[in-house]
């Protein structure tokens, strides 16, 4: 839930619009407080606006797919608890660190990929775009680059365009 809601304040929508509440059945007014709760939270963060989060929810979307990503949530026990081959145990501070700027790349490459899903760019239309630095956007080129799904398609004036490569 942590990285979801990370993600979600990336994209800006905002991790209170997401929660998870453990309720039994035999628990109805507390239920009911509940989604009282979160329909007065969520009526003072006023309208999500979809149509204009559509490119930050797709990449959300993506990012919480990256095989990365998934695995290291899925490892935090292991790491923090049990430990590595050699082991060796996270702090659960370093932990959430970690995953938390594991969270913010996949974030960043995912915005960039659905950028470019849209139309091919050069990195400063997908800067004005996507608000991430220029310099940001070239280190996540790199990664997309080299992992095969996205390449230099051609040129505007002298500023290289990018675009997703089909499989």
């Amino acid at each position: 839930m942590k990285t979801v809601g990370q993600l979600l304040e990336l994209a800006g929508i905002g991790k209170d619009r997401l929660q998870l509440r453990w309720v039994s059945s035999s628990e109805g007014p507390q239920f009911a407080g509940y989604v009282t709760e979160l329909t007065e939270l969520v009526r003072g963060l006023g309208p999500l606006e979809a149509e204009a989060r559509k490119l930050s929810l797709a990449a959300v979307h993506r990012a919480l797919k990256a095989p990365s990503l998934r695995w290291l949530m899925g490892m935090e026990r292991q790491l923090t608890e049990r430990g590595n081959v050699y082991q060796e145990k996270l702090d659960p501070v370093v932990y959430e660190n970690l995953l938390g700027r594991a969270g913010e790349v996949e974030f960043q490459r995912a915005l960039i990929f659905e950028a470019l899903a849209e139309r091919p760019r050069t990195v400063r239309a997908m800067a004005d775009l996507t608000g991430l630095p220029t310099y940001t956007i070239s280190l996540r080129l790199n990664d997309l680059e080299r992992s095969g799904q996205v390449g230099l398609r051609g040129h505007e004036g002298t500023s290289p365009i990018f675009s997703v490569l089909t499989a």
